[in-house]
């Protein structure tokens, strides 16, 4: 089956790496394919939390470096569907805000904007300054989705993997992939 949808997933340097593969798995059993960039500092807390390497993170398709700015997430034409930028670092959020293409990461996010794809910052400090609202605030109105990765409690999750299906859950909803394996709120009888 060819996928249904094609989006890049920026990976940098915040600490939240447990939502990651949760998310891919959620992608993969929607057939959507999946094209990863991952900054020196996200190796290094993917690592750090999940002593994992990007090649052992099932569902990417393909690995850009962050470094290589003439790599297809650069151009508009390569046509992307969204962006995922999870975790998203202060620094990226602020680049991104500031149209300061400083890596591929940042790239592609502007492109995603100007193209008027959806991009999704899963943006994880504590707590906010107000530059960090503000830079939220500017990315918001040049179209991004600012989704902090904040686990509902409402449903009662038996452990840390039900969190982050819950939150990749709602990723999914925002790219517009309502079928996901999340508890959703029923209401109260």
């Amino acid at each position: 089956m060819a996928p249904t949808k094609r989006i890049i997933l920026g990976i940098t340097g915040a600490t939240g790496m447990l939502y990651v593969p949760s998310l891919l798995q959620l992608l993969a059993s929607q057939q959507v394919e999946t094209h990863g960039i991952i900054s020196t500092a996200g190796r290094q807390v993917l690592h750090y939390e999940l002593g994992l390497s990007p090649d052992e993170l099932n569902g990417v398709g393909k690995w850009f470096k962050e470094d290589n700015i003439a790599a297809a997430p650069a151009s508009g034409s390569a046509r992307y569907d969204a962006m995922v930028v999870l975790p998203c670092t202060m620094g990226s959020l602020a680049a991104i805000a500031g149209g300061f293409c400083g890596n591929l990461i940042h790239r592609a996010a502007d492109v995603t904007l100007k193209e008027r794809r959806p991009l999704i910052l899963a943006v994880r400090e504590t707590p906010l300054n107000r530059t960090h609202l503000k830079n939220m605030l500017r990315v918001h109105d040049a179209g991004a989705t600012v989704c902090p990765p904040m686990p509902g409690f409402y449903n009662q999750p038996k452990d840390f993997k039900a969190m982050a299906i819950n939150y990749a859950g709602r990723i999914c909803d925002l790219l517009g992939l309502s079928d996901h394996q999340g508890s959703r709120w029923q209401g109260v009888e």
